[in-house]
């Protein structure tokens, strides 16, 4: 039976994607450096990986994430996306060396099962109308008690699912631009129908491309991680424990060659003879994954060329800008002159 990662991590390696362009035809990989994520040793995905935590409600996501770090021993967690403590739903959560990604997380789009309490009984053809009317682009002022400064912004709501009605009580799916609340949006319905209205409850169903099917619940972290400590059988704490490549799976991408993984890791930009394959439609500016060929995230990287062009360059400078995630160590610093470099033979595209 398919497991989480089976689903989300594609199968092919990284270059075989069709959505890749290569510049390397002929690509060696030397196993002695890093591993294919689904390998990974279990000490390395604890403080290298991600949780998609199922948030109870009644704790906020501060303190999510410092009961899985205590939970697991590790330090630091972060989470890319905070919740209302009353809010249950999926919470992403980053481990230890991988906490730089969850800032990517953060302007993901978002999708709720929301349940509306209308002030006064409404006729269900006018309810529909007004939702019609708040699908796309929104002016919403945050509420008194928000993170952000309350001044009035555009927020896009993608759609508004009328799922059913019980009396005054509407269930609602509603799938919207990160930063949206839902609480507010619920008020501004409620004046729109002329009855008033408000929020009684909320849930998160996906946050980018984390979904409430793959997440995970407090108790079965606790039970998989004394599974491990007891019996050695790290089974469980591998499903609930994802590899930080899924965390960046819906970015555009560069793949890199063994060479650079080294020097990418201490901080330099990368330059074209790194480059191994990279999506065709990256633009100038665009945030991109660097993967490794084995499939491992060394990088985020803001680009300074556009596919079209990376694809004629044989030298020049590619990133301007670095996050790295991988760890130092990995792969050897080639650039001190001590390695040998993988065989590659390049395309004459």
């Amino acid at each position: 039976m398919p497991t989480a990662l089976d689903k989300l991590l594609p199968s092919e390696y990284p270059w075989e994607k069709e959505t890749l362009v290569r510049k390397v035809l002929k690509v060696e990989t030397n196993p002695d450096w890093g591993c294919d994520p689904r390998k990974r040793k279990i000490q390395d995905l604890l403080y290298f990986g991600l949780i998609i935590l199922d948030k109870p409600p009644n704790i906020t996501s501060h303190e999510a994430a410092a009961w899985v770090s205590k939970i697991l021993g590790v330090e630091p967690v972060g989470h890319g996306g905070t919740l209302d403590p009353k809010v249950s739903g999926v919470l992403p959560l980053a481990l230890g060396k991988a906490t730089p990604l969850a800032t990517y997380w953060l302007k993901s789009d978002k999708e709720y099962i929301c349940v509306m309490r209308l002030h006064r009984e409404v006729p269900e053809e006018d309810i529909l109308r007004i939702l019609r009317e708040f699908t796309g682009e929104i002016y919403q002022r945050p509420p008194i008690r928000s993170a952000v400064k309350r001044r009035t912004r555009i927020r896009k709501i993608y759609d508004i699912e009328f799922l059913e009605r019980d009396n005054r009580d509407v269930l609602l799916r509603i799938k919207c631009q990160a930063g949206t609340y839902i609480r507010k949006l619920c008020v501004d319905i409620g004046d729109a129908l002329g009855v008033g209205a408000h929020m009684i409850d909320l849930r998160r169903i996906r946050s980018g491309v984390f979904s409430e099917e793959y997440s995970v619940m407090m108790q079965e972290i606790m039970d998989a991680y004394i599974l491990w400590k007891e019996t050695g059988d790290d089974s469980e704490l591998r499903r609930v424990i994802l590899p930080i490549e899924v965390g960046a799976l819906h970015m555009k991408r560069i793949i890199i060659s063994d060479n650079t993984v080294g020097a990418i890791t201490y901080g330099a930009q990368l330059y074209a003879p790194g480059v191994v394959a990279f999506d065709y439609d990256i633009k100038a500016g665009d945030a991109v994954a660097l993967f490794t060929c084995k499939g491992e995230l060394v990088a985020i990287a803001e680009v300074e060329v556009s596919g079209e062009d990376l694809l004629k360059m044989r030298s020049g400078q590619v990133t301007r800008k670095m996050r790295v995630i991988m760890p130092r160590g990995i792969y050897p610093p080639f650039w001190k002159g001590k390695f040998k470099d993988s065989s590659q033979t390049d395309s004459k595209t």
